[in-house]
């Protein structure tokens, strides 16, 4: 993704996720704003959206069946309702962090904070790349199998990542060498 592109994507993630005001746009129930508003309001193209769903690696924005809505699939700090199922997990699941956060999460566990969910990756490698985006990643491993069995609902949103409401510390430990 071009350089240009990026910065389009992170203010679309920032409209989409967590501030659609800022550009006049309202997200229904689910999240989706229209196309039509969003180019309208904003300097953003048809051509720079389809894109950007298009290539962005994480899969962060889908466009709806008739391509007239696009919203985020996940992440964000404002309430919407993701229409998602409860679904039964992998049985090992991971979360990337960093140091500075480590003793806090060990103490608390993983908290969803201002988001709806905590963000759990199928592969230590997705843990890797979420976590090295403040600094040198630490990968904590999650026994998604016991928290389902103990009652703990999963979904997984339409780019694949896995969400729960929290992570006690007895479900993970932090892994080394990774």
């Amino acid at each position: 993704m071009s350089k240009n592109l990026s910065r389009t994507s992170k203010y679309l993630s920032l409209l989409l996720r967590h501030r659609p005001q800022k550009a006049g746009l309202t997200l229904d129930a689910y999240g989706w704003a229209s196309v039509a508003d969003l180019i309208a309001n904003t300097s953003i193209t048809l051509a720079e959206l389809e894109a950007i769903v298009a290539t962005d690696e994480k899969g962060r924005y889908v466009f709806s069946t008739d391509r007239s809505r696009i919203r985020a699939a996940q992440g964000h700090s404002i309430p919407v309702q993701l229409d998602l199922k409860p679904q039964r997990p992998p049985a090992i699941l991971y979360h990337g962090t960093v140091a500075q956060f480590l003793e806090s999460i060990q103490q608390q566990g993983l908290k969803r904070r201002k988001r709806h969910h905590v963000h759990l990756s199928a592969t230590i490698e997705t843990a890797r790349t979420v976590g090295s985006r403040r600094g040198k990643p630490i990968i904590l491993q999650i026994d998604a199998a016991q928290m389902a069995t103990d009652g703990i609902l999963f979904f997984q949103s339409e780019n694949m990542v896995w969400l729960t409401d929290y992570v006690a510390p007895k479900y993970f430990f932090v892994m080394h060498n990774v």
